[in-house]
């Protein structure tokens, strides 16, 4: 049973896309969207720690399998494709664009959920890269100006990012003892492989861009406001965790590591801090909340370094705890910037006051999901100078959050209507569960005991006030552009390269004509495919 449901993961999407053959069948799909994540969601409940499934064991040797960690986030994921899935039947127009959007969105969720479900390098790869390209048709969905230049850098930077993750895993493969590739025996002998130092610098490039580590970020904030409302919300809270669940079947968990983990500390809160940094400085609500997932991944990059450098087993499982409720929350974020915009200031209140929730959530507000992520992240980032920076981390995430708060209630325009429940219904059931199931999994983590103490309270309520009160600066700030560190780096390439930069501007015209730039997906995804089988 356990089999067919983490095959089916990755086969009903696929084989709802393979229906869009049909004229008839590909009209109808952006209805059906919600239904392809459901067998990740059985998955996740039924389908942990069981014997790998292997699927042709004499030749590719497909193995599927899903441990404790990767059914948390499984599950949470597969729950925000399907309200983001709903949600986009309500939110786009009916008409090819949005038939041509349906069959990106299921590609992109077979290997969103397929990088969670996979026991090999092949299978783990072609989910990977299937996740990583095939987001490039959601980004460009609007066909604007701005949606064009965002995909073509996103689709640059996946392409980058396959290329550090082909080339870590065929050393990783060649440095492992026997002929297997399950991710377990080969990551078993990567402490002893002579080329260890480079392959996990090859492994954190790759999946450290997929996450949005500092200075590999600029995808996310030029993405996120580029791609359609239901799209943003996947790439944010489902998509970057693919990067996640990379490190944590990928990194020396068994033979520790002292120096990779702190290196991982410092990019860690590097870019939690960065992040913020920027993201306060944004007037696009969406831009907001980009910036604030690279900083919320920032943060489960140095919990998974503090247990990396101190030999701890459960800090995997900590951290994708602590991932699972922003799967859930920056999700909900993101539809309730649409919903907000349809109900206009008549219906503020009645949007603002879940939004609100969210943002506290966020900070680590006492009693809220985030106060439990937080919480399970204690014996990694709650003690000495982690401790510290967490909790300035904690108020810096707070600033921002609200200041995401504040920007979306200003964009909301005057009148307005309820939006359609196709609409207000996914927005609020993610929401609520947002607010729930990190209630219902915590026991798998922490003690409710220990986190509801008065003094667990107070470490999570006083950097929150600090934050809070630094709100009113922020009109103060100066505005970095979307993409912040990549604008100087095109304007100095430009400069430099004079033909070669010219080149590149044709090439990017020629990548935004659609048959071209599908072709070209298609292609790189088949050739990656046949180079590792």
């Amino acid at each position: 049973m356990s089999g067919v449901l983490l095959l089916a993961t990755m086969l009903v999407p696929l084989l709802m896309l393979a229906a869009c053959l049909s004229a008839g069948a590909r009209r109808a799909m952006p209805r059906l969207l919600w239904l392809a994540p459901l067998p990740g969601v059985a998955a996740a409940l039924f389908a942990i720690d069981m014997p790998p499934v292997v699927l042709d064991p004499n030749r590719l040797r497909f193995t599927l399998e899903l441990g404790r960690p990767a059914a948390l986030l499984l599950g949470v994921a597969a729950l925000l494709w399907s309200a983001a899935g709903a949600y986009a039947a309500a939110y786009l127009d009916r008409g090819l664009a949005t038939e041509r959007f349906a069959c990106w969105w299921l590609l992109t969720m077979a290997g969103s959920l397929g990088v969670f479900a996979a026991g090999d390098l092949v299978t783990f790869y072609l989910a990977f890269a299937m996740v990583s390209l095939s987001a490039y048709g959601l980004v460009i969905h609007d066909r604007t100006a701005r949606a064009w230049r965002a995909g073509s850098i996103y689709l640059l930077l996946a392409v980058l990012g396959e290329i550090f993750l082909l080339l870590g895993f065929a050393v990783l493969a060649v440095a492992s003892p026997g002929d297997s590739i399950a991710i377990a025996e080969v990551t078993a002998a990567l402490p002893v492989s002579p080329w260890h130092g480079a392959t996990i610098a090859l492994l954190i490039l790759g999946f450290g861009l997929k996450a949005g580590m500092v200075p590999l970020h600029v995808w996310l904030p030029l993405a996120h406001p580029a791609a359609p409302m239901p799209a943003s919300a996947v790439l944010s809270g489902a998509i970057v965790k693919a990067g996640i669940i990379g490190l944590i079947r990928f990194l020396p968990w068994d033979a520790g590591g002292p120096v990779l983990g702190e290196a991982l500390v410092v990019m860690g809160f590097a870019t939690a801090f960065y992040g913020v940094a920027i993201g306060v400085t944004q007037a696009n609500p969406k831009t907001v909340l980009a910036y604030s997932s690279v900083s919320q991944m920032g943060v489960v990059m140095a919990a998974l370094g503090a247990g990396l450098a101190a030999g701890q087993a459960a800090a995997p499982m900590d951290a994708a705890f602590y991932a699972s409720h922003h799967v859930l929350a920056k999700g909900a974020c993101f539809l309730a910037v649409g919903v907000g915009y349809a109900a206009g200031r008549r219906g503020m209140a009645w949007v603002m006051v879940p939004v609100l929730l969210l943002v506290l959530s966020f900070g680590g507000f006492p009693l809220t999901g985030g106060a439990l992520a937080k919480a399970a992240v204690k014996d990694q980032l709650g003690y000495g100078l982690l401790g510290t920076l967490s909790a300035i981390s904690a108020g810096g995430t707070t600033l921002l959050m609200l200041h995401f708060a504040r920007r979306l209630a200003a964009g909301m325009e005057e009148g307005g209507t309820w939006p359609a429940a196709g609409l207000w219904l996914p927005w609020l059931g993610l929401t609520l569960s947002a607010m729930a199931i990190p209630w219902v999994l915590f026991a798998q983590v922490g003690s409710f005991a220990e986190a509801l103490t008065p003094a667990a309270i107070w470490k999570a309520v006083w950097p929150m006030a600090i934050g809070a009160a630094l709100v009113p600066l922020l009109g103060r700030l100066p505005a970095v552009p979307e993409g912040d560190v990549l604008i100087p780096a095109e304007r100095a390439f430009h400069r430099a390269a004079g033909p070669l930069g010219r080149a590149a501007d044709g090439l990017e015209r020629v990548l935004n004509c659609w048959p071209q730039a599908g072709l070209a997906l298609v292609l790189l995804l088949l050739a990656f495919g046949w180079a590792l089988a």
